[in-house]
Formats: structure tokens, C-alpha cells, sequence
């Protein structure tokens, strides 16, 4: 059994998020979750913070780090959407999504990578989405956001991989959680339609892409964009 590693996973209260903290934490590692309400799956560290907010990142790594050690393990996977066609979309709508999608896993890969850099090692996995590499009607905010993740991951390979610093991108397609759950029978059918393997997504399927990439086995592994959408 190895040393248990020091985890944070952001947006880790419900969701993907959640089931990827549950994932660490059966690993026997040290798991601390962040969301804007608290809460997040027995045995973790609960902390409250808003990816927006600066100080409260800073906090979030501070506890973290104080109770299991420097963050060894970063799963930035906080995110929210505000969908509406283009016509539609207001400056709020844009610029809520990507200060929370974007800017905020700016913040928290930059607090992160000044751990990481110490130790000389760390695994950064960014939780993208489907839609930032095909786009969709109704999510330009959305889509943006999250194909900015890649851009974050490829950049931060060439900037950190010389201190055994990976940084990759998990790619979920239709995965069946809360936020998948609020849409019609009819929207559902259609992306059925649209997924080979004519099912949809599991979080826990998407959690062991993370662990694998967070792994051993996954160690020569950066700058990757792995999709988990059924193809």
C-alpha cells in the first residue's frame, strides 16, 4: 500500500465531483472537497469556497494543506452553466461561466503548482467536458470555457513537466447526475441518438479515468484530453 496522497477536489459536494473524492478516499487517500455550500462524502475535509473568490481559494489550500499535507493531487471540476443562444446570452451569462470554469481553475492550478514545484511532483486533472471540444447550440459560454481548460493543461505540461508535474484533461460526455437530470425526455433521446455505446455515463466511470491519470500507471501521461462519452 503506498503512502496516502494529499487530495483536493473541487465541486466535490454532489456529482462527478463527489464520486471522484469517493474514489480517492477508497484508495485510502486523504481527500479534501470544496463547494460553495460545504458538505461532500463522509471521511473527507469539507471546506466551503467559491472558485471566484481569491481569498477563499487560498483558504480552501491552506486548510487543505494543514490538515493532510501539500496538495498532491489537484481535480479542478467546480463548474456551472448558464445556457441560453447567443442572440440571448448576457454579458452576466458569459462572464459568470467563465470567471467560475476558466478563471477559477486559473487560480486554483496556479496555488496548486507552487506546492507541486516544492515537492517535485503532482498530478493536475482538469474536468472538462464533451462540449468544449464539439460545441453545442445554447452553450457558447459554456463551450468556451471548457475547451479553455485544454489550453490551461498543454501550457502548464510544458511549463511544470520538468518537475514531474503532469497536467491532463477528463473529457465527460452525457453522464447521468443532477444537472443531466433537469433535461426532457425528448432532450435525453437525442443525445442517446448521438452515443454509440447508446447509454449513457456513469460518474463512477468518469472518476476511474481521474484515479488512473492520478495513478502510477498514469504517470507518463500530460497534456492529454481523455473524452469518457461513450465515444
Amino acid at each position: 500500500m503506498s503512502e496516502p496522497r494529499s487530495v483536493l477536489v473541487t465541486g466535490g459536494n454532489r456529482g462527478i465531483g463527489r464520486a471522484i473524492a469517493e474514489a480517492f478516499l477508497a484508495l485510502g487517500d486523504q481527500v479534501a472537497v470544496t463547494s460553495r455550500s460545504g458538505g461532500g462524502p463522509d471521511g473527507a475535509l469539507h471546506l466551503t469556497c467559491d472558485v471566484t473568490d481569491a481569498a477563499a481559494v487560498e483558504q480552501a489550500f491552506v486548510d487543505a494543506e494543514a490538515a493532510h499535507g501539500p496538495v498532491e493531487v489537484l481535480v479542478a471540476n467546480a463548474g456551472i452553466t448558464a445556457d441560453t443562444l447567443i442572440l440571448r446570452m448576457s454579458e452576466d451569462d458569459w462572464s459568470s461561466v467563465i470567471e467560475t470554469n476558466l478563471t477559477g481553475t486559473f487560480r486554483l492550478t496556479k496555488r496548486a503548482a507552487k506546492g507541486m514545484l516544492r515537492l517535485r511532483r503532482g498530478r493536475i486533472i482538469l474536468i472538462s467536458s464533451v462540449v468544449g471540444l464539439t460545441g453545442q447550440a445554447g452553450q457558447v459560454n459554456y463551450a468556451a470555457s471548457k475547451s479553455g481548460l485544454v489550453g490551461i493543461a498543454r501550457s502548464l505540461t510544458r511549463e511544470l513537466g520538468s518537475r514531474s508535474i503532469t497536467a491532463n484533461v477528463v473529457a465527460p460526455g452525457f453522464i447521468e447526475t443532477d444537472m443531466t437530470a433537469v433535461l426532457s425526455d425528448e432532450q435525453k433521446a437525442g443525445i442517446m441518438g448521438q452515443v454509440p455505446l447508446q447509454r449513457y455515463g456513469s460518474v463512477d466511470e468518469v472518476a476511474s479515468a481521474v484515479t488512473w491519470l492520478a495513478s502510477p500507471g498514469g504517470s507518463y501521461v500530460s497534456g492529454a484530453v481523455i473524452p469518457v462519452d461513450g465515444g
